[in-house]
């Protein structure tokens, strides 16, 4: 473990530096450049507010917020994963050529999905001041969620990164299972329309609805935080980083092999 944080210690400056990369060349020739990380997910939220809140009529109060709080997760888990699932193969050039520690790629990937994410923060703000919404002090709280999601979302990015490499066609199949996910995380709908059915208890087995749980109930209701919430966050986080690690260190050595 000490040889572990001794190397990543001594890779920090790679490690921002491909951030900071990753930022420039996401945003380049942009005029608004990173302020995309707070108008798209405002633009996004218009169309999904004006469509389900107008046509499904849920019911939910401030269905703007509800619907913003939830897309802000679900999108940072979908990019972290998604970029962090190719990483490794797009940094195969600079692989061949230098020694890197591998693991590197896919977190530098989670960071600049959780940068963007805090950037579209500012949106939810935005929204939650302009719609009236209660600020309570329990949005503090938020950083258990976003903390704990952050470390699940690295270990699904290193456990696919490495499976990618072996198995290109995951890439795709990564995107079809993310896009029947969303529909399965309570971010457009109330989870209560569900109860009694099947599909109502399936959902509690999905961890992405419980971190968004977590984060609306402390931002826009303002709840502490329920055992049930800390206990899953912390626990899907956990298993997450030991798979995700075990079958990234398992498989690093053959990347070179296969990239």
């Amino acid at each position: 473990m000490k040889n572990k944080l001794i190397s990543f210690w001594r890779y920090r400056f790679l490690l921002s530096n491909l951030i900071n990369r990753d930022i420039k060349v996401k945003y380049r020739r942009s005029k608004l450049g990173i302020l995309w990380s707070v108008l798209n997910p405002l633009m996004m939220m218009c169309v999904m507010t004006l469509v389900f809140s107008h046509i499904f009529r849920f019911g939910i109060k401030n269905y703007a917020v509800y619907i913003l709080s939830g897309q802000l997760i679900f999108n940072y888990f979908t990019e972290s994963t998604a970029m962090s699932m190719e990483s490794v193969i797009g940094y195969s050039p600079l692989i061949k050529k230098v020694y890197v520690p591998k693991y590197i790629f896919p977190l530098e990937k989670s960071c600049f999905a959780f940068v963007n994410m805090v950037f579209s923060l500012i949106a939810l703000v935005v929204v939650m001041f302009l719609t009236g919404a209660s600020f309570y002090p329990t949005f503090v709280l938020a950083v258990y969620p976003l903390f704990t999601l952050f470390f699940f979302s690295l270990g699904v990015g290193l456990f696919l990164s490495s499976s990618a490499i072996f198995f290109r066609d995951i890439i795709h199949l990564w995107s079809v299972f993310t896009t029947a996910l969303m529909y399965a995380s309570a971010i457009i709908y109330p989870v209560s329309m569900l109860e009694g059915s099947i599909m109502g208890y399936l959902i509690y087995l999905n961890p992405i609805f419980w971190y968004i749980d977590a984060f609306r109930q402390v931002t826009i209701y303002g709840n502490m935080l329920s055992f049930a919430h800390i206990a899953v966050c912390a626990v899907c986080a956990v298993i997450s980083m030991i798979v995700g690690s075990v079958v990234f260190k398992k498989g690093q050595d053959r990347f070179i092999l296969y990239i």
